[in-house]
């Protein structure tokens, strides 16, 4: 069942709410969606039955039939980031069974609550398969248990939320015997340059505490690649706010600066390239140009920087 720190759901509502899924489904399709961009990833079907051992998890935002909620809902679990959903994203993850925390939350920045505070645990069966949706009304991260059939009406044409790279340690990949199409011979990992930088900042002595740490992560997950790596290709992308040109600046100056961490962190220099996207591809487009507080939460997702990795495929 899930709960607040301060209050428990009672048995009867949780047992309608939290659908334990128990019927097959077909492959996951090919992943869809602009390569170059690499924002969502294939058009949702039907999650397969995870086998002993681990809860499955769909946690979704749905496509509002009204105005939008800008910027990205940060999900959380156990207090690590998952991903960020935008309108008519989701993510599928497993985890042990047992006791855990999750939750979405919108304009995250600069508490990241879901780290600390409003923590919703959630006793997550062993076998079962969980729909979670997140709140539009900002009032809360607190998840939304849905029914497995009301959810898929809703994730019809929802697409895989790939954009952002998970940090939640207790995230497992899921063992459900689905067979996936091959993955593309590179697979992109996306930083995001909130957590890299204070806002408009760019250079190596800039990197946040928590940016080294995300950087020096990646470089050992790297050099763990069994695969090898061939060539990387470090994409520095600029929110809408201001004037093109400096975008692109902002942009090169951040590729390259991930570069040092990168090399600095034992991935050799010679690999790696920089480019700047400036902010010709934001992942969402309805934000404003002006700086202004709503205006620089709503472009959250659009300050990132992709490191692109060749030569890694998946079995």
């Amino acid at each position: 069942m899930l709960k607040h720190s301060k209050f428990i759901f009672s048995a009867a509502l949780s047992g309608a709410l939290l659908f334990a899924a128990a019927m097959p489904a077909v492959a996951q399709e090919a992943q869809a969606g602009k390569a170059e961009r690499q924002v969502f990833g294939a058009t949702y079907s039907p999650v397969p039955t995870v086998k002993p051992g681990q809860a499955q998890v769909v946690y979704y935002r749905a496509i509002p039939a009204g105005q939008r909620t800008a910027g990205g809902a940060h999900v959380y679990v156990d207090g690590e980031f998952q991903t960020s959903l935008l309108p008519g994203g989701y993510s599928v993850f497993c985890v042990a069974p047992g006791s855990h925390t999750l939750g979405a939350y919108l304009n995250d920045q600069p508490l990241y609550k879901g780290k600390t505070v409003d923590l919703f645990k959630a006793n997550l069966a062993d076998g079962a398969t969980y729909f979670l949706k997140a709140t539009e009304d900002g009032s809360s991260g607190a998840p939304v248990p849905v029914a497995r059939d009301v959810a898929e009406r809703e994730l019809a044409n929802s697409r895989d939320q790939i954009h952002a790279l998970s940090r939640a340690s207790a995230v497992q990949a899921c063992n459900n015997g689905a067979v996936y199409a091959p993955a593309p011979a590179y697979k992109d990992y996306t930083l995001s340059s909130d957590v890299l930088f204070a806002f408009n900042k760019s250079g190596f002595r800039d990197i946040s505490a928590a940016g080294r740490t995300e950087l020096a992560k990646l470089a050992q997950t790297l050099q763990a690649q069994p695969e090898g790596i061939k060539h990387i290709t470090v994409i520095g992308h600029a929110d809408l706010i201001g004037k093109a040109d400096a975008a692109q600046r902002l942009g090169a100056a951040r590729a390259a600066t991930v570069k040092q961490s990168l090399a600095e962190n034992g991935i050799p220099a010679q690999l790696i390239q920089t480019e700047s996207r400036g902010n010709t591809e934001p992942v969402d487009d309805s934000c404003r140009k002006t700086a202004t507080p709503a205006n620089i939460a709503c472009n959250e997702p659009n300050r990132r920087v992709v490191v692109r990795v060749e030569g890694q495929r998946k079995n």
